[in-house]
């Protein structure tokens, strides 16, 4: 019998595109979470959360009653999202993605709860594995094992009116839409212009390969992060992010740099301040207004880091909007 509990599965990916509608498409809200794969066996109590670097990550997140919202044993697709006033938090997940002790995490999971958000089912021990089916047939059988639950709920979406939901969405201060076709099968790691990412901002995943010393309140800590993308073996310089950072973040993460600090330094560029180089391990997401003629990054603000994306993702053709 095949192990479907533990079987790795890189989630299916979308590409960047403006607002559209279809009927031959779905369009759900495009959650700002943590996207993972969940493994929930309910006969044996058993639960896997796998993010997209395929790490486990179901520890952290102990208030998710999955065992609730499931009928049956099922491998679903969904994001872990924290609310506040309604709406999705960067600064509150990223409290809960960065923490590893137990005390710690339990303290959060009652100050500070997550949701699973479910949008697709990939496996049900009634059904086996229905990748192949069209999305809107898994969705059905989505429906039909889901229950109520507290921390697990399953993704709404409505058909055809992509540019009037999207425009909803983004008067209520969301991050986007996400279009999927109707008839898509599921691709495990692939990005597939079946699915439609619609978002307000410009963001971009970025690898950080050093940092510049702070001044003033931030003396003795980083002043702005150096960041990167990746152009076959070499990393391209696209600039630096100093704003967006939270003091106990700034605190925190100096420590995690000083640890993978390199001599080393990756390219040629100016700088006003001293350069520290670091080994290229974090990835963060920025936004910023526009890329500048020299490849740059104008305005750039940190969001958050992405411990669920590696830095062989971030490369030179998201700079220009062809993926995110």
């Amino acid at each position: 019998m095949e192990d479907w509990f533990n079987r790795k599965i890189k989630p299916m990916l979308a590409v960047r595109g403006k607002p559209f509608s279809s009927d031959d498409y779905i369009y759900e809200i495009k959650w700002d979470g943590t996207r993972c794969i969940a493994f929930v066996d309910v006969g044996k109590k058993r639960l896997r959360l796998q993010n997209r670097r395929l790490i486990e990550i179901a520890y952290r997140y102990p208030e998710l009653d999955f065992f609730d919202f499931e009928s049956q044993n099922a491998v679903l697709d969904g994001e872990i999202v924290v609310f506040h006033n309604g709406k999705p938090s960067f600064p509150l997940l990223q409290q809960r993605d960065h923490v590893d002790s137990r005390l710690k995490i339990e303290i959060l999971s009652k100050r500070i709860p997550a949701v699973y958000i479910a949008f697709d089912v990939l496996y049900t021990a009634s059904d086996g594995w229905i990748m192949n089916l069209p999305l809107v047939e898994r969705k059905k059988i989505l429906d039909e094992l889901a229950e109520e639950a507290r921390r697990v709920t399953k993704s709404e979406f409505i058909e055809g009116a992509g540019v009037e939901f999207y425009r909803k969405a983004i008067e209520m201060g969301l991050e986007g839409v996400m279009a999927k076709r109707k008839n898509s099968t599921y691709q495990p790691g692939k990005r597939s212009a079946a699915w439609v990412k619609m978002k307000k901002r410009k963001t971009l995943d970025c690898i950080i390969v050093g940092w510049l010393e702070g001044e003033g309140v931030r003396e003795g800590k980083f002043g702005s992060l150096v960041l990167a993308l990746k152009s076959g073996d070499k990393l391209v310089h696209v600039g630096q992010v100093g704003t967006g950072f939270e003091s106990d973040f700034i605190d925190w993460f100096y420590e995690k740099l000083k640890e993978i600090e390199i001599s080393k330094p990756w390219f040629e560029a100016e700088f006003k301040r001293r350069v520290h180089w670091v080994k290229p391990v974090y990835v963060c997401e920025v936004e910023f207004l526009e890329v500048t003629e020299d490849g740059k990054l104008r305005a750039p603000v940190f969001l958050r880091l992405r411990d669920d994306k590696g830095p062989d993702e971030c490369t030179v053709e998201g700079l220009y909007g062809l993926v995110d």
